[in-house]
């Protein structure tokens, strides 16, 4: 009898050793794949925890999940329980990577799994099968990256349209989301607006009817020459496709699967500009431009200011050239220039026109001719340079000293060099000041002495009235509570908040909090709770039922709203219920 009963202690202790054992598992679908397959990765434990910590996946980019599955069963007398939270990644490049670990929260303490290393080969061949999702998905949605001109010259505009064509065959009704921006080394670039949401447009690709919309657009001016690439745009897209299931309307079930869709990487062969013919004033401008010089006025006196402006207008790389610099009389004094720019850029590439604004100055009268000015550019159409010069202006300054009267000063210069200065060449100066005279007022007895001397007595009153304020809210017991209460469920709102915008985070995120805050205060665990047991335990601690009410309420409203549409204005008002619910709880508990 003794031995018997030995040995039901010790199957019993058995039984509880082996339920105790925690299982914190990470698998993956494959260890070597090629660039173009999915990878599936499951994080496995045999208990219920809190506080999932996936790793970061690094090179990899995550195409699907979370997604979680429990399993839980009963068989001959044993249960069995099973969590399980899956990914799918879609590899970056080729190599070798580790899928680092995850960490999870059992019973209070922290479990990690092992980390996983797996091979990324070169893209491997799939069987062509109609009926696969996927490979249907990659048949009917192409991104293309159109360029209007391949072989173009040193500073010529070509533009970059991207297209995403798909087939009437399957849909995207989710936005998809770029992986990989455009990148344009040793292009001066800029993206141009498409105005507005985008356009659904008919047309072909490879001979197929499809619809397309314009993603964006960029201009390009190549900055040097040979061969250049543009790296490509990459998109992770969500497509629907028809299943070969139907519902029992007689209809076919969508199955929506994620693709990375790639434009290319694209190759752009740019030529020099031609050595034969080309002025020695040439600056790099490439387009089709006009020149010309002008003034606001040719006729002044000495010592006033006359503007001259020099603008250069039409179609091509107006921000990548300098205007030419004139060359005037020495008797004219000339100041730095003003820029000034008006240009658009739009899909045919820059538009408008740069000017130079000098201010001119003469010291003498008489007349000054300012030479014709010239400025050379490259005509692609034409594929020659051309030269515009400028008309020559006569400027005529009616009144003021000669350069050879006594009343001007000579001053010598280096290299022997005399130039003549006028004395009255800065009357156009405002040189009168108004000055005031500055008395320091004595501080003994101003206002600013008696203001800070009374100051404090004013500030009596009211320091014992914020003295009463505090008094009171400290022995506003109930009050006291409130607010603590209500900074506690703040505290374990805290992340719910951050995910406000986002249905399926916000209530995963709600429910843990809601999970966290009954383990807390009613110290069991995650794999005890049950609507009853949690109205039960509420109940005994105090709680009014209209409060254990909404609480459950709020539960069950966590577990329909992650898998059922909810707007923004409902999550919000769930919120706002869950601080309000903790606070009556905490405010009602009694321990």
């Amino acid at each position: 009898m003794k031995n018997r009963v030995i040995y039901i202690f010790l199957f019993i202790l058995s039984i509880g050793l082996s339920q105790a054992q925690v299982s914190f598992i990470a698998k993956v679908s494959k260890k070597t794949l090629g660039i173009n397959e999915r990878l599936r990765v499951d994080f496995e434990m045999n208990q219920d925890g809190d506080n999932f910590v996936p790793p970061s996946f690094a090179g990899f980019n995550v195409v699907g999940g979370p997604n979680q599955s429990i399993s839980n069963s009963w068989i001959n007398g044993k249960r069995s329980y099973s969590k399980t939270y899956s990914y799918f990644l879609s590899p970056k490049k080729q190599g070798t990577f580790i899928i680092k670990q995850a960490s999870i929260e059992i019973r209070g303490e922290i479990y990690k799994t092992t980390p996983l290393k797996v091979l990324i080969t070169a893209a491997v061949s799939k069987p062509k099968d109609e009926n696969d999702a996927d490979y249907i998905a990659s048949e009917n949605v192409h991104l293309v990256a159109e360029v209007s001109n391949a072989t173009p010259y040193l500073n010529e505009a070509i533009t970059v349209i991207y297209k995403l064509y798909v087939s009437n065959n399957v849909s995207i009704t989710r936005s998809w989301r770029e992986i990989d921006s455009p990148k344009y080394a040793d292009f001066w670039s800029q993206n141009i607006d498409n105005k507005g949401k985008s356009k659904i447009y008919q047309g072909t690709y490879e001979g197929k009817p499809y619809r397309y919309v314009i993603l964006r657009r960029a201009i390009l001016y190549p900055q040097k020459t040979g061969e250049l690439f543009i790296e490509p745009l990459t998109l992770d897209v969500p497509i629907d496709v028809q299943g070969n299931t139907r519902d029992i309307f007689g209809r076919r079930r969508m199955t929506r699967v994620n693709r990375t869709i790639s434009a290319g990487k694209r190759t752009i062969n740019v030529k020099p500009l031609p050595l034969k013919g080309r002025p020695d004033n040439f600056s790099g401008a490439v387009g089709d431009f006009k020149f010309n010089v002008s003034t606001n006025k040719t006729t002044l006196n000495a010592n006033e200011s006359l503007e001259l402006i020099t603008k250069v207008s039409g179609n091509g790389n107006l921000k990548l050239f300098d205007l030419p610099t004139i060359t005037l009389p020495s008797s004219l004094e000339v100041y730095e220039p003003v820029r000034n720019d008006n240009i658009k850029t739009d899909s045919k590439g820059m538009r408008g026109f740069i000017s130079q604004t000098y201010t001119v100055i003469p010291q003498y009268k008489g007349n000054y001719p300012i030479r014709p000015i010239t400025f050379s550019y490259s005509d692609i159409k034409s594929n020659s340079y051309k030269t515009i010069s400028s008309e020559e202006i006569i400027i005529n300054v009616e009144n003021g000293p000669l350069p050879n009267q006594t009343t001007n000063k000579t001053v010598t210069k280096g290299n022997n060099k005399e130039v003549v200065v006028a004395n009255d060449q800065f009357k156009y100066i405002q040189l009168a000041a108004n000055l005031k005279p500055i008395n320091q007022p004595v501080f003994f007895k101003s206002k600013l002495f008696w203001w800070l001397t009374g100051a404090p007595f004013l500030l009596i009153p009211i320091f014992i009235l914020i003295g009463n304020s505090r008094r009171k809210r400290l022995s506003d017991v109930d009050g006291k509570r409130l607010r603590k209460a209500t900074k506690l469920a703040k505290k374990y709102l805290s992340e719910a908040k951050k995910n406000i915008g986002k249905q399926e985070a916000f209530y995963e995120a709600l429910e843990r909090a809601l999970h966290n805050y009954l383990r807390a205060k009613l110290d069991i665990v995650t794999s005890e709770f049950s609507k009853e047991k949690i109205t039960t335990l509420l109940s005994e601690k105090s709680v009014e039922n209209e409060v254990v009410s909404e609480f459950i309420g709020l539960l069950k409203s966590c577990e329909f709203a992650r898998y059922t549409p909810t707007s923004n204005v409902t999550i919000k008002h769930d919120y706002e219920k869950a601080v309000s619910i903790i606070s009556s709880i905490d405010k009602q508990f009694t321990s």
